[in-house]
């Protein structure tokens, strides 16, 4: 479920990320950080109505997979670790603007060290240590998601999109004169 509902903010950041890059490129910063903000507003609204779905229909939720009432019985357990997911997941997406600003290795530093230095630890402490079993490995990766989720909206915030947009125009203008040489 998770996996599908992925990639409904992943077209959406997908979008963004090339719209932020033009901008930043044409020498736009205002219409680049509201385009961030706009895909930021959509998460939220597509993370809202997703999450308040799963909830309220999470004893019918079990059925869908399987008549066992043991299954069932487990399924109506996750709607909230699964809501939170999608909440996490709609909200990083909307973080992959940083494609769009040149912040790429930034991106992969941040994803290896959070779930290298807080997801995969929180999961075999809560999965194994506490036996909490696939609740507690799942909530490891949500505990990894939430630091990530952090930094990369700390790093948004402290963006500043007048610098950014500078650099873009300057890097499209080298790129312009090595290629007249």
């Amino acid at each position: 479920m998770t996996s599908i509902h992925f990639h409904i903010p992943l077209s959406f950041a997908v979008a963004v990320s090339t719209r932020v890059s033009n901008e930043l490129g044409a020498g736009n910063p205002k219409a680049a950080k509201l385009a961030v903000s706009l895909v930021l507003m959509e998460a939220i609204t597509e993370f809202v109505l997703a999450s308040l779905t799963l909830f309220l229909f999470r004893s019918r939720l079990g059925h869908a997979f399987s008549d066992d009432k043991q299954v069932v019985h487990y399924i109506k357990k996750m709607p909230p670790l699964l809501c939170i997911s999608i909440i996490m997941d709609g909200t990083q997406n909307g973080f992959l603007l940083s494609r769009g600003a040149g912040w790429q290795r930034l991106g992969a530093y941040v994803n290896l060290g959070v779930y290298y230095l807080v997801g995969i630890p929180v999961s075999l402490v809560l999965g194994f240590a506490l036996r909490l079993r696939g609740r507690g490995l799942w909530g490891g990766l949500i505990s990894g998601a939430v630091v990530q989720t952090i930094v990369f909206l700390t790093i948004t915030a402290l963006t500043n999109w007048q610098k950014k947009a500078t650099e873009a125009r300057k890097i499209i203008f080298e790129r312009e004169e090595k290629s007249d040489s």
